[in-house]
């Protein structure tokens, strides 16, 4: 049996200080119900962050938003606990604001963008933003103005690399008229790829692909699905199937699939291991929606 390591499914390089492993991990779970609030167990929470860095991942994407602050902190605690701490990538996310549960609202003003930044160094215990996503573009203020702060935050040496989350092609374009964008993590999973030319024009731009709700499987689950067939065929989770999926899709693809649960947390690192034939691939391939 291959071993159990995020490192087998492949590296990709953002600089020459970081050469991340592809699969990662996404906190959004590590909160209360609605994305709000603090999760039910502070202390599972930190020991899942724990345990993902020991399993190999070293790429954590996080937001402000997410809790809020309250995923940040346990992100903070279990990398306090890790050997390796310098060598971990965290991608982190300003620009929402929250109202109560489920709700999100983009702010996109220069100061709150600033701020937003500031609070998240501090609370996550970093003197810089190794990857920092516009986690909304603001329909209420310019591209430029909202791009344009955190470029200056860059050059004031806060923020290493600039991401754009849920956008188009065109607005990707827009906004690398005022800075170079480094990532962009948008919705893209087995069961929805309607980002395709997202995925493509990054991947040609250098770009990294961060997909969120990596593992929303839709319809393609249940007795004989296609997706489950498959998964039988591999002795392997359906879950497993679409990470696989997403890691053969394209190179700049980094899933990020979040879990509360040591044993979700290892069934998702081991799909890292997992190598779908080119048929399997294209059979999934054409079940999106």
């Amino acid at each position: 049996m291959a071993e159990l390591n995020a490192a087998n499914a492949g590296t990709y390089k953002f600089d020459n200080d970081f050469e991340i492993n592809r699969l990662g991990y996404g906190t959004m779970q590590l909160t209360g119900e609605g994305t709000w609030g603090p999760y039910s167990n502070p202390d599972q929470a930190a020991s899942v962050i724990k345990h993902a860095a020991e399993l190999g991942i070293n790429f954590f994407d996080t937001a402000d938003s997410y809790g809020p602050w309250f995923a940040d902190r346990y992100l903070a605690a279990g990398l306090k606990q890790v050997s390796n701490r310098s060598q971990i990538f965290i991608s982190d996310k300003v620009g929402q604001t929250r109202q109560g549960p489920n709700v999100w609202t983009p702010l996109g003003e220069s100061s709150y963008l600033r701020q937003q930044v500031e609070v998240s160094m501090m609370t996550l215990g970093i003197d810089h933003e190794d990857l920092l996503f516009l986690h909304r573009i603001d329909p209420n203020y310019s591209v430029a103005d909202q791009v344009g702060e955190l470029v200056k935050m860059q050059d004031e040496g806060k923020i290493k690399h600039i991401g754009l989350s849920q956008v188009t092609v065109d607005q990707i374009k827009e906004a690398q008229k005022y800075a170079k964008i480094d990532a962009i993590e948008n919705l893209y999973n087995v069961a929805n790829h309607k980002d395709d030319d997202v995925v493509d024009y990054a991947e040609a731009q250098h770009m990294a692909f961060v997909p969120w709700f990596p593992l929303n499987t839709g319809k393609l689950i249940g007795a004989d699905s296609p997706l489950s067939t498959i998964a039988k065929k591999y002795n392997v989770s359906e879950a497993q199937i679409a990470l696989a999926w997403l890691l053969k899709r394209s190179p700049n693809i980094l899933p990020i699939p979040g879990t509360s649960s040591i044993k979700h947390l290892e069934d998702n690192v081991a799909a890292a291991n997992v190598k779908l034939s080119d048929e399997d691939f294209d059979k999934l391939s054409k079940l999106s929606h």
